[in-house]
């Protein structure tokens, strides 16, 4: 399985915007608020693996 890092750029409503931070890319990525933690914030960093979004410490 793949395992990314993002860090949360903003929050719109029901999405978030993502940016990746384990590789050098602009691109944002769409994610509904639903498949994420939810204490989620600006500037949060998350762990993608296994299908799952996890807060990373």
């Amino acid at each position: 399985m793949y395992t990314f890092q993002y860090e949360v750029v903003s929050i719109d409503g029901d999405y978030a915007n993502l940016r990746r931070i384990d590789e050098d890319s602009d691109e944002i990525k769409l994610v509904a608020r639903a498949l994420l933690p939810p204490e989620i914030a600006e500037g949060t960093k998350l762990l993608y693996e296994m299908l799952q979004y996890k807060i990373m410490d």
